[in-house]
């Protein structure tokens, strides 16, 4: 996000909000760049393109929970059990109850209800050539993912449905990527065609 978008969200001046970034970026927190890690580039106007923030790995890294190695620890022994299978079936059961908490929302109130559960979520607009997006700068089980991908795909699944559309997850923080990226098909589809992408 730029200094100003984020000082209008947080409704401060753009120079106490370039204060705080500035020392979130000397902790090696956030980072800045023309454009963010994945997504589209901000609008641009005259002069010289805006500076983006984004956070860095370890400024998710504070987000993260002590439980992530617990969780980790739990599928592995539910995988060793009941084979991948239970991995799946849990992946779908915990992807069903984002769907039952979100489910009727737009792509902007998915974002912010998704922002509420702790995923620092945004929505971006379609602009020409482009699909709109559901950005997640957080992902409170990231660590968990990077070993059980299958929460990733479930989770994309469920984002389809409830937008009743066909999505494509573009980028996943379990991968190494900056942002999970999931564009949004313009055409609305039957529920149980969201697909993820073969990333």
């Amino acid at each position: 996000m730029t200094a100003p978008a984020l000082a209008e969200r947080l409704e401060l001046s753009v120079q106490g909000v370039r204060r705080h970034l500035e020392h979130l970026q000397d902790e090696g927190l956030v980072d800045l760049s023309e454009r963010p890690p994945f997504g589209p580039a901000p609008a641009r106007g005259r002069g010289r393109p805006p500076k983006v923030y984004y956070l860095t790995e370890p400024g998710r890294e504070v987000f993260e929970k002590a439980y992530d190695d617990l969780a980790a620890e739990a599928l592995r022994f539910m995988a060793a059990r009941g084979g991948e299978e239970q991995v799946a079936a849990f992946a779908e059961h915990r992807a069903r109850s984002l769907e039952e908490r979100y489910t009727g929302t737009d792509l902007p109130g998915l974002a912010e209800a998704m922002t509420a559960d702790g995923f620092a979520a945004t929505a971006v607009e379609a602009k020409a050539g482009e699909l709109p997006q559901l950005c997640q700068h957080h992902c409170p089980v990231g660590h968990v993912a990077e070993e059980f991908p299958q929460l990733c795909e479930a989770e994309t699944a469920a984002i389809g449905r409830i937008l009743g559309r066909h999505v494509i997850r573009l980028a996943t923080i379990a991968h190494g990527d900056g942002v999970c990226t999931t564009a949004i098909a313009p055409d609305t589809v039957a529920s149980g065609d969201s697909r993820k992408a073969a990333r």
